[in-house]
């Protein structure tokens, strides 16, 4: 990636956290495990294309090691796609860490010079910046607290959520992974 290095450091940051919470929830009772499994790599995978290149470059193997990661866990959102519609948010995701990769993979000979529209920006960037934008914009107004009716609330038997089940936790999650897409794109 090429921006500022605190930028930088700040995204690998979040995207460790989120990577880490996604690890937590995997633990939790829910049926949500495979999905935090595949967010979980999501946020580790978008950490290490965050590290600065000042500080480390990786070679072209690593980023085709991500890419066919990458294109597993694509594969595996196809099939779940079925079961559950956000898996084909996985699916665009997964895509998206395919390009990056490839993209990074060849950043020493590649300019973007290639498959790019008249304004200058990618047509696939551009594409997946407008996806991971309105999918921010999504995930934070479904952030905003609905009014609660008086209802008895949860059974006092269940007890309070762990970590690892709150809705609302795994929402600040996928928003955190959505917005560090939007700025990994721009700094392609």
């Amino acid at each position: 990636m090429h921006g500022p290095v605190s930028a930088a450091w700040l995204l690998v940051a979040l995207c460790l956290a989120s990577g880490a919470y996604c690890l937590l929830r995997m633990r939790a009772r829910g049926p949500g495990g495979q999905e935090a499994a595949g967010e979980a790599l999501m946020g580790f995978g978008m950490a290490v294309m965050a590290v600065p290149a000042a500080f480390v470059t990786l070679p072209g193997a690593v980023w085709f090691a991500g890419a066919a990661a990458f294109t597993a866990t694509g594969v595996h959102a196809i099939l779940a796609a079925r079961r559950s519609p956000h898996h084909l948010h996985h699916l665009v995701g997964s895509a998206a860490m395919v390009y990056m990769s490839l993209v990074m993979a060849a950043a020493p000979t590649s300019h973007h010079t290639h498959h790019t529209a008249p304004g200058g920006l990618p047509v696939v960037t551009g594409v997946l910046l407008a996806y991971f934008a309105g999918y921010a914009l999504l995930a934070g107004v479904r952030l905003i607290p609905a009014p609660v009716a008086a209802s008895g609330g949860p059974s006092p038997a269940a007890g309070p959520p762990g970590w690892g089940e709150r809705a609302e936790l795994a929402l600040v999650c996928r928003l955190t992974m959505a917005i560090a897409m939007v700025s990994m794109l721009l700094a392609m």
